[in-house]
């Protein structure tokens, strides 16, 4: 008798669950993330070839516009329970007798990009919930030798984390004269290391260079 030929039929797989999946993530994701908040000034970061990466926490980040305006930026370290910025704004209002209220510090400590507000201008700049009407009080932080208001920021933000580390992130069309009071504030602290934030530059292989070697 001859054989008899099962019908062969090709494997089905059904996508539906992993769509479901994707979904599920997807949501979960949207509804979560936070959007990052752009910085008060645009700044175009020269070029270098440096790979190594900022450090993620306990990091002072300062940032020079084109136009030579000086923001600062810090984190609340490796442990979010530590609130490093609330106490760093509680002493440069102490020092100048600006008495900020637990809502103030609040606000302060979840501001996610860098601030350029004289400190008397604070709880102003706190109290406004319009971002346009925020960018108005980002006049730069005063550094002249009459307020020098970014000295007394690093003092203070030194005391409060002794392991913070300075970072530097200027606009290519910066005038020397802003980043040299920079770095001179700097080592009026004794900060003396620091490290400069860069955009890496795409260097080209030369294939028959290497080949002849």
């Amino acid at each position: 008798m001859p054989k008899i030929k099962l019908p062969t039929k090709s494997p089905h797989i059904d996508m539906t669950p992993m769509v479901d999946l994707f979904s599920v993530v997807l949501t979960f994701l949207m509804l979560t993330t936070t959007m990052r908040q752009p910085e008060p000034a645009t700044v175009d970061t020269p070029f270098s070839i440096s790979e190594k990466p900022t450090p993620d926490f306990n990091t002072m980040t300062f940032l020079l516009s084109n136009d030579d305006r000086v923001f600062i930026n810090f984190d609340n370290g490796p442990d979010t329970l530590l609130k490093y910025r609330p106490k760093i704004l509680t002493l440069m209002g102490t020092r100048y007798g600006v008495e900020f209220t637990p809502a103030e510090l609040r606000e302060f400590e979840k501001y996610p990009s860098s601030l350029g507000v004289p400190i008397l201008k604070m709880k102003e700049f706190l109290a406004t919930k319009d971002s346009k009407g925020r960018d108005a009080f980002q006049i730069g932080i005063p550094l002249d030798s009459t307020d020098n208001q970014l000295s007394l920021w690093i003092l203070y933000a030194r005391q409060v984390n002794p392991n913070i580390q300075a970072c530097l992130k200027g606009d290519s069309k910066t005038g020397f004269s802003t980043v040299k009071k920079v770095l001179d504030i700097l080592q009026e602290k004794n900060v003396n290391r620091f490290n400069l934030i860069t955009s890496l530059e795409a260097t080209k292989i030369n294939l028959e260079e290497i080949q002849q070697q």
